[in-house]
């Protein structure tokens, strides 16, 4: 799907199941469980480290010019439930599915996830949204909110386990500090809105398993600090909402080392 929600594959018309609010409803905090079934990333600094559960939330703290979007890439390739019971891998039993969103992307990165996931067979079970850099700025806010419907229609109502990547949250953000700044609405630190914690909270908090349902949402989102400065307003506040972190080093980049995960801030 492009930012908005259409269909860009070339197949026929999509013909609707349900139709969804794309603010999504509140989770009631009673309803929900405690996450403890692990997701498998197949990335080591991540599994071994730093080990994502169904349900949590753990962004990808990262810079321009480092491997993220591969990252990205291999998670999607890699990722699968590991059963209570069982020390494997189990694709089937357990109705894993990925939804993808990019926002603010340019071409030849939007034309590498396609094609990547395209190569390795996982478009099978993936939902990819794409919002290109010269697609409206008003488009890239609603995009994140399409995809976590999207996931939530499939870990509520078809019951699967839905691991949900959306790259890149700075891209949301700068589009949301541009249409409030069209809004003449008054600025925050460094010119980003005010409301913007509750805002990306709208987004995050909207991960999690619900009791009574067998599905479960796992957000990771991915965001790139300016100038690697982890104090900037938008992962300072991604951090207050989400669970932890995993840390993109550029130092063990520079060292060629790959993924550039230094495990011990994350």
């Amino acid at each position: 799907f492009n930012g908005s929600g259409k269909p860009i594959d070339r197949g026929p018309n999509v013909l609707a199941e349900d139709y969804l609010d794309i603010m999504g409803q509140p989770i009631n905090p009673q309803c929900r469980i405690y996450p403890e079934e692990m997701i498998q990333t197949g990335i080591s600094a991540i599994d071994g480290m730093n080990s994502i559960a169904r349900g949590q939330k753990i962004p990808i703290f990262s810079a321009a010019g480092l491997p993220h979007n591969e990252i990205a890439a291999q998670i999607c390739r890699q990722a699968g439930l590991v059963q209570k019971s069982k020390d494997v891998m189990d694709y089937s039993s357990d109705n894993f599915a990925i939804v993808f969103a990019a926002m603010g992307v340019n071409m030849e990165t939007a034309r590498f996830f396609k094609s990547d996931f395209e190569e390795n067979g996982s478009m099978d079970n993936v939902c990819l949204f794409l919002n290109l850099a010269n697609d409206p700025t008003i488009e890239r806010i609603i995009t994140p909110r399409l995809a976590l419907t999207a996931a939530e229609y499939l870990a509520y109502q078809c019951e699967k386990h839905v691991l949900v990547i959306l790259t890149d949250m700075s891209s949301y953000a700068e589009a949301l500090r541009e249409v409030s700044a069209a809004r003449e609405e008054v600025p925050g630190r460094r010119g980003f809105p005010g409301y913007m914690y509750t805002d990306l909270a709208t987004i995050y908090e909207r991960a999690g398993r619900v009791e009574g349902r067998n599905g479960s949402i796992t957000q990771i989102p991915i965001l790139t600090m300016p100038n690697d400065d982890i104090t900037h307003p938008i992962p300072d506040l991604t951090g207050y909402i989400t669970e932890g972190q995993v840390y993109v080093e550029r130092q063990l980049h520079n060292r060629q080392i790959y993924p550039p995960i230094n495990v011990l801030p994350s």
